[in-house]
This record gives structure tokens, C-alpha cells and sequence, in this order.
């Protein structure tokens, strides 16, 4: 794996190449964001609303038919994905906080179909849930991946999960989902060339793990899975998630305890344990990724990642060498001033974030 580059030395200045362009606010707390064909923008609102989103930026009513959702402290509606083949299926993909018995959740991956007007789900059915539940408000991960495999679909899906924060020891045990990244079938099932099926005590949904909080993850133009994930104070980390292996977390970090402090035996590595691609130090609490595959910004720009920071709300544009290491960040945005959730790449080539607080908004990012 790649050794893990101090973030201080490859950090450029705030980039002024680009615009934020309002495309529509008001909404509360927006987390998700996909592209429906028609030109309008499927929105997740964390409080438990999925709105349509007009190309002129009107919001429209919340969609009908939701699963009941545990929406407190970062819980809540987060993700959304639709279906490779959604032209001719309607069907999307929605990861949420679970509610379960005595005030326990964990997170939750469901398929639904949009109906024709756009105005309600079909057929909802919740294909995996996170076990065990527990009681807490932090961690969820949540973010849907679909999984491909020579270049085409394969009808698989890859969800990440956060450990819970208060359950930080089961990412390094495999009979539970906390700290894991699962693979499912888009009905449910557990695909046969999983890396621990069969095994005993290992759940078989389980792709990787020793993950904490990832809150990003998108295919690469190289096709492979790449994620975030957030540290504790410090520590956050790139990583590409290989069947079966260990990610580290919490026995190897880059991070310490809030307030200062080592976790577990201050150690950032160990035979057996992955390194990331790269991690920030201090955390810039990432969220949402997506590579950007269009001209729109100039060849320096095309194959560069971005990632948002919640904490220093801005957008990082990160270059990367031949072999995919970091090389340079650059930051975009910074006159938001507001957190950044969510990024992807629309159908236009430009860039698109969501800003996460109560008035938040869906912003296009535009060549000056």
C-alpha cells in the first residue's frame, strides 16, 4: 500500500479559478445529492426529506414514501444513488439512520422506485441493516458506492459504515458491521466471491475494515473504490478498501484522543494493517468525493479528486501522480463559509456541493 504523505507539505493556497453559483437554498441540513436525467436534482435532507429539486432551484414538495428514519445528531436521511440503469427502472438507492428497539439505530441501505411524477417511492423495501444496533447518535458512515467490474456494473452495491463512536473496538472484529465496508446484491444478497463468506464468526456482507466514520466514497476513473474517512483530532485518511483487508482503526492512527492523548498504544502502523493513501493532519473532517472526469475546468483539472471539509469549509482539489498519490490540494470555495457535505460531478461536467447547516444550499462550481 502507499505511505501516507504529511498533508502540511503538498497544501497549495486558496485557488480563486472558480465561482460558486447558487443554484438553490433553503433547504435543511442537505446531505446527498444525485442527477435525475430530466435536468432536476434529487436532494437528501437529513432530518428525513428527499426533495426535487427544479433546474431553476425551486424546491418541491418532500417525496412520499420514506422508511421511518432515527434522525438525531448526525443521524438521519443521508445518502442517495440511483441505479446505473434508472432511465428505464426508476430505481434508487437510500442509506439512513434505522430506528430500532429501546432508543438503539444503526444504519440502513434501501432500494425504492421513484415514480413517474417524482412525487413518491414504490415498492421500499430496507435490503441491509447494519448489526448490532446500538444506542447512539454519532457515526454512521452512509455513503453508496455501485459496484462495477470490467468497466460495467455488476449488480452489486458498496455501503460504508462507521463503528459508533462508543463501539470503536468492534472495527477490528468481524462479527458485527461497525467500522466496515459491506457489499451486497442490489436485492440484499451476499455476492459469492465476497472475501469472508464461508468464513466462521465473520459476517459475510463484510468487504473491508478497521474503518471509523467514512463519509465519502466514489469509483474511480481506474475503476477502483476510493474512500474517506474521518480521524479523531487528526488523522483522516484516503483510502482504497481491498477485499478482506484491515485499515487499522483504532489500533494504528495518524490521529489522538480529543483533547490530546494517544489512542491505544500511539502507534500509526502495524504488520498486518493498511496505510492510507494519504491523511490530513490535522482533520479537515471530510465529507463527500468525486473524481472529475470532464474538460470543463482545463486538462490541469481532469482525474484531480475532490473532497469537502465540514471543519475549515472548503473544497479540497487534490492532484494526484501516475501512480495515484497525493502530490497537491488545493483549496476552492473558501468564501462559502459554510460546511461542505457533499460534491459530485453533474452531467454537464461542472461540479456540484451541498453546504450542510440550516439554510444550506446546492451550489454549481463555475470556470471564472
Amino acid at each position: 500500500m502507499f505511505a501516507a504523505l504529511p498533508a502540511t507539505a503538498q497544501t497549495a493556497g486558496a485557488d480563486a479559478a472558480v465561482r460558486a453559483e447558487t443554484v438553490a437554498d433553503g433547504l435543511e441540513h442537505p446531505w446527498a445529492l444525485a442527477f435525475l436525467p430530466d435536468g432536476r436534482y434529487l436532494v437528501t435532507e437529513r432530518p428525513g426529506r428527499l426533495r426535487v429539486v427544479q433546474a431553476g432551484g425551486r424546491l418541491n414538495p418532500p417525496v412520499a414514501g420514506l422508511p421511518d428514519v432515527s434522525a438525531a445528531g448526525q443521524g438521519g436521511l443521508l445518502d442517495v444513488a440511483l441505479d446505473s440503469d434508472f432511465v428505464r427502472n426508476r430505481q434508487l438507492y437510500l442509506c439512513f439512520s434505522e430506528p430500532g428497539p429501546g432508543g438503539t439505530n444503526s444504519t440502513a441501505l434501501a432500494r425504492a422506485r421513484l415514480s413517474a411524477d417524482a412525487t413518491r417511492l414504490e415498492d421500499l423495501r430496507v435490503i441491509f441493516s447494519q448489526k448490532p444496533k446500538v444506542a447512539s447518535r454519532l457515526h454512521f458512515g452512509c455513503r453508496i458506492v455501485e459496484g462495477r467490474k470490467d468497466g460495467k456494473p455488476d449488480g452489486t452495491l458498496f455501503l460504508t459504515l462507521g463503528e459508533r463512536f462508543s463501539r470503536m473496538q468492534d472495527a477490528q472484529t468481524l462479527d458485527n458491521h461497525h467500522g466496515k465496508i459491506v457489499r451486497v446484491g442490489k436485492d440484499g444478497s451476499v455476492p459469492p466471491d465476497n472475501p469472508f463468506v464461508g468464513r466462521a464468526g465473520a459476517l459475510p456482507e463484510i468487504w473491508s475494515y478497521g474503518h471509523r466514520n467514512p463519509q465519502g466514497a466514489t469509483r474511480g476513473p481506474d475503476g477502483r473504490l476510493w474512500m474517506h474517512e474521518h480521524g479523531p483530532q487528526g488523522g483522516d485518511e484516503i483510502n482504497l478498501p481491498q477485499p478482506g483487508r484491515n485499515y487499522g482503526w483504532p489500533v494504528i492512527t495518524y490521529g489522538e484522543q480529543y483533547g490530546g492523548g494517544p489512542i491505544g498504544a500511539g502507534i500509526t502502523a502495524k504488520d498486518g494493517m493498511e496505510q492510507p493513501l494519504h491523511h490530513w493532519t490535522p482533520s479537515i473532517a471530510p465529507s463527500g468525493m468525486a473524481f472529475l472526469t470532464s474538460d470543463r475546468y482545463g486538462a490541469a483539472w481532469k482525474g484531480n479528486l475532490f473532497v469537502g471539509s465540514l471543519k475549515f469549509q472548503y473544497l479540497d482539489r487534490i492532484e494526484l501522480d501516475a501512480q495515484g498519490e497525493v502530490v497537491r490540494e488545493h483549496r476552492l470555495l473558501t468564501e462559502l463559509g459554510d460546511r461542505i457535505r457533499d460534491v459530485r460531478q453533474g452531467p454537464d461536467g461542472l461540479l456540484y456541493v451541498l453546504t450542510d447547516s440550516n439554510k444550506g444550499r446546492l451550489v454549481r462550481v463555475v470556470p471564472r
